[in-house]
């Protein structure tokens, strides 16, 4: 099935451009908090619902399979029916996600309403950087894109913060709800002011199946994505609690055979001249394959981090929300400056900056890893764990270097879906990890856990080592 007309953008519209971008970021904000601000709820989450150490990391990783799944649908969503439109949709389903979580009874209902947060902002994510590119022009744009990597850069400590101050708080002894219902009124209030500050876009095109710069859904390739995903991630959870049992390995097999269809068919809808889900052309470009290797390795280190840590310090350690918020801070606060201040390093040494940002990283676990009973060289891992994930990002636009205008956006799709998987192949497995080794609970199961998470970014060094030589300036 595929939907053969595109929705225009509506010429620039002068009037209230910042309560637009104000609006926009705002949805951007709401969507990464939900990607940070449950892990410090975990523990909470586990003790009042009775959950298993498997479905707290489904708790997790539900919103990022189907965020990671759907994310490029969601973007060609916008583009055929107007981006307003959908999200506003996904503002609205996020919206009503989060209060049915909020509202959940049990980890089972929690888990299915994590899918549909993770869903709707699929749809609702993309489209805010699609109506900025389109809304603003010259240094109005420019103000609109550092407005967008600040809330970025923002998300995460602000989401280890909120976390820890909204479950510690314990509001009207509603303990963990608050992380998911804080979403509520500020999605309704978005829902409603949307429509008002946001310029519609034009009536779609006329149907045309050979129009210029035509994106369709791939239903297929979409069908073949969630399947896969399921059947390899389902049994790293749940396996260990189940004893691993003959079906857990014969899950994972049929995911693996299911991926490798799912690439099959992939390339041959690109061969056929349609639009994948994933365009794996782009891999040729010099750059691509090592950035996507050190991207992978980085956020699988990242996702099992931020899942095991939030465990040991409130499982192990005993601190409170509120300690274990406070204590994410210096590593989120230097992943945040990192990030958005690599740009202000000198432009011949910005290619040295993935293979660095992998190092501090490796130095960052390993230090964590003989300290995590706390004091200060745990305080000083945690920021130079947090600064190395923030010069990393630089990668990201590394890897673009070499890639063909007409296929940025391919590319950018298969770098953000493959951080959204690492992160989720990062809880599945050293959550696993984590889980065995801390039963019973106990400092040695992080500190073991932190050593695998420094092989893991240490997986990456190569890959950033390669991506800088691509990366590398030329001579004039």
């Amino acid at each position: 099935m595929t939907l053969s007309h595109t929705v225009r953008p509506a010429p620039a519209r002068a009037g209230r451009p910042w309560p637009m971008l104000a609006v926009l970021l705002a949805g951007q904000f709401m969507g990464l908090l939900d990607l940070y601000i449950v892990n410090v709820a975990i523990p909470r989450i586990g003790a009042d619902l009775g959950a298993s150490g498997a479905a707290l990391q489904l708790v997790v990783g539900g919103y990022i399979i189907a965020y990671a799944t759907l994310l490029i649908t969601g973007a060609r969503l916008g583009a055929l029916y107007g981006r307003r439109r959908m999200y506003v949709i996904g503002v609205a389903g996020f919206t009503a996600g989060s209060l049915l979580c909020g509202l959940a009874p049990d980890a089972g209902t929690l888990i299915a309403f994590r899918f549909v947060q993770g869903a709707a902002a699929a749809v609702m994510v993309p489209q805010i950087m699609s109506v900025i590119q389109t809304r603003f022009t010259g240094r109005a744009r420019a103000t609109a894109l550092s407005a967008y990597t600040a809330v970025l850069s923002a998300g995460s400590v602000a989401g280890l913060a909120l976390g820890g101050v909204l479950v510690g708080a314990d509001l009207a002894g509603t303990g963990w709800r608050p992380v998911f219902l804080v979403n509520v009124p500020v999605g309704v209030l978005l829902t409603l002011v949307v429509p008002r500050l946001v310029p519609a876009d034009a009536p779609p095109d006329a149907p045309s199946d050979g129009a210029r710069g035509l994106r369709r859904l791939d239903l297929r390739g979409l069908a073949l994505a969630l399947p896969a995903t399921l059947l390899v991630v389902l049994p790293l959870v749940l396996g260990r609690e189940a004893g691993w049992p003959v079906w857990t390995y014969a899950s994972m097999a049929a995911g693996i055979v299911l991926a490798a269809v799912f690439v099959v068919a992939q390339r041959r809808t690109a061969a056929r001249g349609g639009d994948p889900l994933l365009n794996l052309d782009v891999l040729r470009a010099a750059g691509m394959p090592s950035g996507l290797t050190t991207l992978m390795a980085l956020m699988v280190a990242y996702g099992g981090f931020l899942f095991t840590f939030a465990l040991h310090l409130q499982g192990v350690l005993g601190e409170s929300p509120l300690g274990a918020g406070l204590t994410f801070l210096p590593m989120a606060a230097a992943f945040g400056l990192g990030s958005f201040y690599w740009r202000g390093l000198p432009g011949r040494i910005h290619h040295l900056l993935p293979p660095a940002g992998l190092a501090l990283s490796v130095l960052g676990t390993a230090a964590l890893a003989v300290s995590v009973t706390g004091g200060p060289v745990m305080w000083a891992a945690l920021v130079l764990y947090g600064a190395g994930l923030g010069v990393s990002t630089s990668l990201l636009t590394h890897a673009l270097v070499h890639v063909p205008p007409a296929r940025a956006a391919d590319a950018s799709g298969l770098l953000t879906t493959t951080m959204q998987f690492g992160q989720l192949g990062g809880v599945a497995v050293f959550g696993a990890v984590f889980l065995a080794l801390a039963d019973p609970p106990r400092p040695e199961a992080m500190g073991a856990t932190a050593w695998w998470l420094a092989l893991a970014a240490a997986a990456g060094a190569a890959g950033a080592v390669a991506l800088a030589r691509a990366a590398r300036p030329r001579p004039a």
